[in-house]
């Protein structure tokens, strides 16, 4: 799953500056900042749960 947030990530950034994208001029209600916004929101997600899991099975084995 990181690996495809972080691909997300990369694809959102190339979209933002590319030069079809930049001419459009287009102001929707969600940005592109919105979208990175929230694959930051999920990648965090997605680390704490990993710990908490980690945690889970450190604290099972002993």
């Amino acid at each position: 799953m990181h690996t495809l947030v972080d691909a997300a990530k990369f694809i959102i950034k190339e979209i933002a500056k590319h030069p079809d994208y930049l001419a459009l001029d287009y102001q929707p209600d969600l940005t592109i900042g919105d979208a990175q916004t929230a694959l930051s929101y999920l990648q965090s997600e997605l680390e704490t749960n990993q710990q908490t899991d980690t945690t889970s099975n450190i604290s099972v084995q002993s």
